[in-house]
């Protein structure tokens, strides 16, 4: 082995960073993604895996050469393939950068989001609670809840013991506690979510 291939074993394992970050980062952000979803209230760990493993590698296929082209006139000693590897690490850190700072923004409504849903519960269950059938009281800690209009219309629905028939109200959050719930018949909120209420 002369001295030109170990320059060039020492540049190939020196440049060999894009593979085993691009795994490292999928695992992180699959947690990421399910603690800090960038949309929506919630996201599953395969979820955000498969989001932050897509993104990242659109990221790599269209960044890595200009990138790459960018660092060797730079550093006019770098080969193309160690330029480009580094700039797919760059690439897919952005990535991952990008994907937390959006989950991190977005946290804010999510939590509002939820506590939004929380207190449409608390009036349902406690109007269901003085209003409706004692056949729907045995599982009133069971109660579905769905957005309507969010943050402000929701509806709940509670089943009786064979979950057969259920006690439904709509709650509108605009008005204060006590006031703003109205029967909204015995439809599922399943019926209502697939178009048939």
């Amino acid at each position: 082995m002369d001295r030109t291939d170990l320059v060039r074993l020492r540049w190939r394992l020196t440049g060999a960073w894009l593979w085993p970050t691009f795994v490292l980062l999928c695992a992180v952000d699959a947690v990421v993604g399910h603690l800090l979803p960038p949309s929506g209230d919630s996201e599953s760990a395969v979820g955000g895996l498969l989001t932050a493993g897509g993104l990242m590698l659109l990221a790599i296929a269209f960044l890595s050469s200009p990138l790459g082209l960018v660092m060797r006139r730079v550093r006019r000693d770098l080969p193309r393939s160690v330029a480009r590897n580094y700039a797919g690490t760059a690439a897919a850190f952005g990535v991952s950068v990008a994907l937390a700072l959006v989950g991190l923004i977005h946290h804010d409504q999510v939590i509002a989001d939820r506590a939004a849903v929380q207190d449409a519960t608390e009036r349902a269950e406690a109007w269901i609670g003085a209003h409706a059938p004692p056949r729907f009281l045995t599982d009133l800690h069971r109660i579905d809840t769905v957005g309507i209009q969010v943050p402000r219309l929701y509806r709940s629905c509670v089943s009786d013991q064979l979950g057969t028939s259920f006690y439904c109200v709509v709650v509108d959050r605009s008005k204060p506690f006590g006031t703003g719930v109205s029967y909204s018949g015995h439809e599922s909120n399943q019926l209502l979510e697939q178009g048939a209420y």
